[in-house]
């Protein structure tokens, strides 16, 4: 062992006047040493650069809006914590799939530690539920189930700066009796196993010898209610799944299965092209389906189901399973929440065009525990007017006008839907129809002029779709403005504000609609793609193999996804109650 001692000078190497000898003592050894220094003046302590405190965001959920905004998002600029009560992401359009064993669960899911882990940075997950937000002091309650604190409630507080809700929604049941404690839902991976359970069980207890055929009819009668996209994909697939394995597998019962779906509205599928909701109706009575439209669903016992029809009055039918798919309803915290903002008379917390909660700092919402509050023209309509009139002599030219459209189209996108609904070729064709003759630029309107020729336009206000679709796109969006936020404040890049001064940071969100499938079973898909193009048939299977393969998270889910696909084709689906 060596021993050494060295008298420290300072960071320049030169004894500095007024400085105080430091004693270094190192003691070194063969395999290794120790280091030690004291130091009698204070003066001497090197002092670290202190890095800017980063924003602490919080994420609630895990879902498609939760996941898509933590992939694209730059971590190193903030320190980001996620919460949800599940450790996953869920591909959830193919959860009907999953419930007749065409495909595994753990195939289209994707734990969210390892997604997390390809962003690299100190990312905090943790398994828990959110059960309160206080947004005056930017704080969050949540509770875990999987450990307790020293209270015993496994309650805990989160502060925040900026705040993510994407926590999605639970099933509607319009507090119909009876619906949550006989009904299953389908909108978790949970909900999927247990309908495939309970289909196999309704089997084997139809296979029992001390049943009569009624009993056994009973069991095998399968309800479905709610014709939207979620119930129709699940008929067909339940209905797949009974034809092409299960006859084979219960032949001495497989004659006595029906499978009905129940439709409050008078067809089925109503927010797809009427020729798609034609085909869909005259396929399911081809394939055995009851489809029974105009009835609604008024009480759920255990054994029937009872439902109203204003032609035929109560009906009360025997069922053996019944899945409940009718829309959705906002989570119980979030409806505490909105109360507490002033939105209590709300069905879904409002946002404005940049996905920011309304009478709320900090706070934004994506996915289906939200919708977007488009503006209104005509309550901006005198601002807009300002706006324009430049030279402040209240009136307007069409030239003045056509300086600030792009403007307008961007932060009030029905005035440009209106346009096209009417055919008009611009600005011009909309002061004729209120001034008669706009031919010149010279002609000029003013204030109630300017009204009358706006006054039809919020009339083409849309509403988006609570879809995995619009969820995606506004996790991407919102990704896109964190990580330019502080080059936005310099450099806005947004339309003029209209009640303010100067531009908004962002560009507003726009949902770009990439089209919908139908699932019909037999091998068959609807689909109604951008451009009022509808395809039918055998070939749209194969596109929505092509597409529901690519938009996988991971190249993992991806194969496993394809690997189960193969093995249905080959092997046919499992049966088992597993």
């Amino acid at each position: 062992m060596r021993w050494a001692a060295f008298l420290w000078e300072g960071a320049s190497g030169r004894r500095r006047p007024g400085v105080s000898n430091l004693l270094l003592v190192v003691a070194a050894a063969s395999s290794g040493g120790l280091v030690a220094y004291a130091d009698s003046g204070a003066d001497t302590a090197v002092e670290k650069p202190q890095l800017p405190q980063r924003k602490k965001v919080i994420v609630l959920g895990t879902g498609w809006g939760g996941t898509t905004f933590l992939r694209n998002l730059d971590t190193r600029l903030y320190d980001v914590q996620v919460i949800s009560p599940r450790n996953y992401f869920a591909f959830t359009p193919l959860l009907p799939s999953v419930t007749s064993g065409t495909v595994e669960p753990r195939s289209i899911v994707e734990p969210i530690r390892r997604i997390l882990e390809k962003k690299g940075g100190e990312i905090k997950f943790w398994e828990a539920e959110c059960f309160k937000i206080d947004p005056q002091n930017k704080k969050i309650h949540c509770r875990s189930n999987l450990g307790t604190n020293l209270d015993g409630n496994g309650e805990f507080l989160v502060d925040y700066d900026y705040l993510v809700v994407a926590v999605g929604a639970r099933t509607n049941t319009f507090n119909t009796p009876g619906v949550v404690e006989n009904c299953h839902f389908l909108k978790e991976v949970e909900d999927a196993q247990k309908i495939r359970r309970s289909v196999m069980d309704c089997f084997e207890r139809a296979s029992l010898p001390f049943l009569d055929d009624e009993e056994r009819k009973k069991n095998l009668h399968f309800v479905v209610v709610g014709g939207g996209p979620t119930g129709v994909e699940f008929a067909a697939s339940l209905h797949d799944f009974v034809t092409e394995d299960l006859s084979k597998l219960y032949p001495s019962i497989q004659h006595l299965v029906k499978i009905s779906l129940i439709e409050a509205a008078d067809h089925i599928l109503t927010m797809f092209d009427k020729r798609i909701t034609n085909f869909a109706e005259d396929k399911f009575g081809r394939d055995g389906i009851d489809v029974k439209t105009g009835y609604k669903v008024v009480k759920v016992s255990k054994d029937a189901i009872t439902m109203q029809n204003p032609a035929t009055g109560d009906i009360s039918v025997p069922y053996g399973m019944a899945v409940w798919s009718t829309g959705i309803g906002t989570r119980p915290f979030i409806v505490e929440f909105m109360k507490q903002i002033g939105q209590g008379n709300r069905r879904v917390l409002a946002t404005d065009e940049w996905l920011r909660v309304r009478e709320c700092d900090g706070v934004y919402a994506i996915g289906d525990c939200a919708t977007i509050n488009q503006r209104r023209v005509m309550e901006d309509i005198s601002e807009i007017f300002r706006v324009a009139d430049k030279d402040k002599s209240g009136t307007l030219t069409v030239k003045e006008i056509q300086d600030v459209l792009d403007d307008i189209y961007v932060r009030y996108p029905q005035v440009q839907l209106y346009l096209k609904s009417k055919q008009m070729n611009g600005v011009a064709d909309l002061v004729r129809s209120a001034k008669g003759d706009a031919e010149k630029e010279s002609v000029e309107l003013n204030i109630e002029e300017f009204k009358k020729a706006l006054s039809l336009v919020d009339s083409q206000v849309k509403f988006l779709p609570a879809t995995a679709q619009v969820a995606s796109q506004q996790g991407q969006y919102l990704a896109r403005c964190f990580n330019k936020m502080k080059d936005a404040e310099e450099h806005p890049e947004g339309p003029i504000r209209i009640r303010g001064e100067g531009r908004h940071r962002f560009l507003p969100f726009r949902y770009r609609h990439l089209g919908q499938f139908a699932p019909l079973g037999g091998e068959q898909t609807a689909a109604q793609l951008p451009g009022d193009w509808i395809s039918i048939g055998h070939s749209t299977q194969w596109l929505w193999y092509s597409v529901y393969a690519t938009k996988q998270i991971s190249w993992r889910t991806r194969m496993l996804v394809v690997s189960d696909w193969t093995r249905r084709f080959i092997f046919g689906r499992d049966s088992s109650c597993i």
